[in-house]
């Protein structure tokens, strides 16, 4: 018999990761790194396509990063990826990244991408993934500054 509790009962549709962006994470302008913003939203995906298919994934596609805001070295920066549609072996993905200076309660939207995922058998070849629930939120709710469009790009 399965025990059900809040511990092992399958994980919320959003993955949420948090980073602080540290001085080896910044740009000489004090500002995090593209490359290490794509890395970090690429891992959030991934982590969110594994929990989808529950299988191998890799990354097939990566939308234009559009960079909304910048992020200053010191920052809490949350990622938050979900799921938006599924194929026969892919996903598609959609990650936001949130900015929150330490000393303040306010966060801004400061990136957005979409990102394909294909699960992978043990040979490498892509394998079909769970379609999504019936009456599966396209877009979670999230967290917005006031005056701040909620509609997502290219979705």
């Amino acid at each position: 018999m399965k025990l059900s509790s809040p511990s092992n009962q399958a994980p919320d549709r959003v993955t949420r990761a948090v980073h602080l962006v540290l001085p080896g994470d910044s740009n000489h302008y004090g500002n995090l790194f593209g490359g290490t913003a794509m890395a970090w939203m690429d891992e959030a995906a991934f982590v969110a396509a594994t929990r989808h298919a529950r299988s191998k994934v890799v990354t097939v596609h990566a939308d234009a990063l559009d960079f909304r805001h910048p992020v200053p070295q010191g920052s809490i920066v949350e990622l938050a990826a979900w799921v938006s549609s599924t194929g026969r072996t892919s996903m598609r993905l959609e990650v936001e990244m949130w900015v929150e200076p330490m000393d303040k309660e306010e966060r801004v939207l400061a990136c957005r991408a979409g990102f394909v995922m294909v699960a992978v058998g043990p040979d490498g070849k892509p394998v079909p993934v769970p379609p999504l629930e019936e009456g599966h939120p396209r877009q979670p709710k999230r967290d917005r500054a006031p005056g701040q469009s909620g509609s997502p790009r290219g979705v």
